[in-house]
């Protein structure tokens, strides 16, 4: 992913109002993360901390998303598996994200959902830049650019259901 900027991120959003994006906490280390090795911007908002926040490139544009984050309830599953880059987490490691809708759909109340790595660091995970706290992602047959791919598409799948 090309590095962003400020301007670039409150521009992309597609799922809130000109005005919520104007008023959403953008990362300060901008000039510090890993650009080369992200398939996706994504952060909690310090300020919301129910909030979180994704931006990636698609089709040469940027897609910003605006997200509400629901930890994972207590007892409710000792493992769980992120749904898009199938990492495995220890409980508290994989949360629902839910987006309202674009357009016409969001104002109407509907949204989508994605588990999701509650740090959002999916694109390290992939990458083994980053370890899951169990130490070690599973062992897969794909190669690391078709891992990349399929983590990249379960994306697309979930931008495509924010759309329709």
């Amino acid at each position: 992913m090309r590095p962003l900027t400020e301007q670039d991120i409150r521009s992309s959003f597609v799922n809130c109002s000109k005005g919520e994006a104007r008023r959403l906490a953008v990362p300060r280390d901008l000039a510090e993360r890993p650009w080369e090795d992200l398939d996706f911007l994504g952060w909690r908002d310090p300020g919301a901390p129910d909030r979180t926040h994704l931006v990636t490139e698609r089709e040469g544009r940027l897609v910003g998303v605006a997200m509400r984050f629901q930890p994972a309830r207590r007892g409710f599953l000792q493992r769980s598996l992120c749904s898009l880059c199938l990492t495995s987490h220890p409980r508290g490691g994989v949360s629902l994200m839910t987006a309202r809708k674009a357009g016409a759909a969001g104002r109407e109340g509907n949204s989508v959902g994605l588990y999701m790595c509650t740090d959002l660091a999916c694109s390290l995970y992939v990458r083994g830049k980053k370890v899951p706290e169990t130490g070690a992602r599973f062992e897969e047959s794909l190669t690391l650019e078709e891992q990349i791919a399929r983590t990249t598409g379960n994306l697309h799948a979930f931008l495509d259901k924010l759309a329709a």
